[in-house]
């Protein structure tokens, strides 16, 4: 009986001393939230920026916005599933507002947003995981500000096309990864995902037909 006593004892020790060394990961609970409305809402405009850009005869880009809007959902569900295993339960998402202009303002914007991402945003995020030691929050954050980084280059080549009026120069054919979002076009794809090691037999290719 006092064997008994003292496991109780005992484990009931141990899982105070863990709660203790794991504290509620707070900060990094709200940045998923919002990385997640955030992402939700750029798959969103992204997806209308492409219709607009269908609208416009501008195929090209309009893909583009296509592989991008699709990049982005992917971001924001693997945001979602790491809310979901802290236990937090997810609503939404909310998006916010944006306004569909013409093709060139709509890259404009859609570089600005790229570029917050990639120069504050997910720098924060992904510090604030690695303080709190969430390690599957710092994976989806990284995913996602890496593959920022390309679309912003993507959009600024796309606006640089467009303005010089070489809008058949860009690419015809976009790749996603189905796993983190990474986009790659024709030329650069490769037999793995650069990030998650995903087949390329896997990826979801979008094409102007």
């Amino acid at each position: 009986m006092k064997k008994l006593i003292y496991s109780i004892i005992f484990i009931a020790v141990l899982a105070g001393m863990t709660s203790c060394t794991a504290p509620d990961p707070v900060k990094t609970k709200e940045d998923l939230k919002a990385a997640f409305n955030g992402e939700s809402t750029a798959s969103a405009k992204y997806a209308k920026y492409a219709q607009k850009a269908w609208q416009d005869s501008l195929s090209n880009i309009a893909i583009l916005f296509e592989a991008a809007s699709r990049a982005e959902g992917i971001h924001a569900d693997n945001h979602k599933k790491v809310l979901e295993k802290l236990r937090v339960k997810v609503e939404g998402p909310e998006i916010g507002a944006f306004e569909v202009k013409t093709t060139a303002e709509n890259l404009a914007d859609a570089i600005k947003g790229e570029s917050y991402e990639v120069a504050t945003m997910y720098p924060d995020f992904i510090k604030d995981a690695e303080t709190e030691k969430v390690k599957d929050a710092i994976k989806s954050f990284t995913w996602a500000y890496d593959t920022e980084k390309k679309h912003k280059a993507f959009y600024e080549k796309a606006l640089a096309e467009l303005n010089a009026g070489n809008q058949s120069n860009l690419p015809t054919r976009w790749f996603v990864c189905p796993v983190c979002g990474n986009t790659y076009d024709l030329a650069s794809v490769k037999n793995a995902c650069d990030f998650c090691k995903t087949k390329k037999e896997k990826f979801i290719m979008f094409m102007n037909f």
